[in-house]
């Protein structure tokens, strides 16, 4: 069983300015002569970890994390303004430039994939590889799954704090109660409607319960801008249209990939992960059996871990 890589400071740290007003966080770490290689995080809104700059080798990569628009450090925090995937996607392209990378190892997981395979359908010239886990598609079937009509007959005892801020009367479209309580003007209101809805995924994320997870998503920093920023992407579909992601996945025939996927999780359910593969064979496919949607599974960091290692050697100068 393969574990993280020791922990790893940056070696230097960006605040970038994109389009106003938003500055993006963004740290490098490991080799500066390695692969490049770009963490992109999920939720949207939910920041960069610490320890995700732990699944790479630091002598074979150089490694780069960033905060999307809202997010982790990035300011002004939960902004939703001028925050759109099209957005994201220009501000990675920026990026990439200012960093004079030509080619780069995307690495993503749930949202974090989901942005991933839009860039790399958008920029195929561009990506080196792709490694992801917990396949999000974000489309509208996924999105009620979780937030309407499918995960809440796994999770009842969870669900009902889910419900617990909206009134009866509300409860036949969830997300849309919640997108205007999270928008609206009521401070009170707005942290209440976040740590719930932050608390239901974060319940959600592990096959066995994981302190660290709850403790992150229940931090109020990350709940206020992961809940701001899903509700505002779910209710705009992600930006995207239904089944792109699928439609455009023969733009990545030529991309080499590894797709980790938890057998149980409950919040990308692995029905994606397999339509993914379907469109996109040249991509392994690792089903973890006994693992849900957290990147800090074991089974799930055993086959990142593995995934970047084989990711390495297979772009290693002959």
């Amino acid at each position: 069983m393969e574990n993280l890589y020791p922990a790893i400071k940056p070696y230097v740290t960006h605040s970038f300015a994109v389009e106003v007003p938003h500055i993006l966080h963004v740290e490098e770490c490991g080799s500066p002569e390695g692969i490049p290689v770009l963490f992109v995080h999920g939720g949207p809104g939910s920041g960069c970890e610490a320890y995700h700059r732990q699944f790479f080798d630091p002598e074979k990569y150089r490694i780069i994390l960033f905060d999307q628009r809202g997010a982790g450090r990035s300011t002004p925090h939960a902004s939703l303004e001028n925050n759109t995937t099209q957005a994201l996607i220009a501000d990675m392209e920026a990026l990439r430039e200012y960093l004079g990378i030509e080619q780069w190892v995307l690495f993503g997981g749930s949202w974090g994939a989901t942005l991933s395979l839009v860039y790399a359908e958008a920029h195929p010239e561009r990506i080196l590889g792709l490694i992801l886990r917990g396949i999000f598609l974000c489309r509208r079937q996924e999105i009620q799954w979780f937030y309407q009509y499918g995960a809440h007959r796994i999770f009842p005892d969870y669900w009902e704090d889910y419900l617990r801020p909206i009134p009866p009367e509300e409860r036949n479209d969830m997300l849309g109660a919640y997108y205007r309580r999270l928008t609206g003007n009521d401070d009170i209101a707005r942290l209440t409607a976040a740590k719930s809805w932050s608390l239901w995924e974060g319940r959600a994320a592990t096959l066995r319960p994981s302190k660290g997870v709850l403790n992150h998503f229940g931090d109020t920093h990350t709940a206020l801008s992961l809940a701001r920023i899903e509700a505002h992407y779910f209710m705009h579909n992600a930006f995207l249209r239904d089944d792109q992601i699928l439609e455009e996945a023969g733009r990545l025939k030529n991309v080499p990939g590894y797709i980790v996927q938890g057998r149980y999780d409950m919040i990308c359910p692995m029905e994606n992960a397999w339509q993914l593969h379907r469109a996109w064979p040249r991509a392994e496919l690792s089903i973890i059996a006994d693992a849900g949607h957290s990147a800090s599974e074991p089974g799930i960091v055993d086959a990142l871990v593995r995934a970047t290692r084989h990711m390495a050697d297979e772009l290693a100068p002959a």
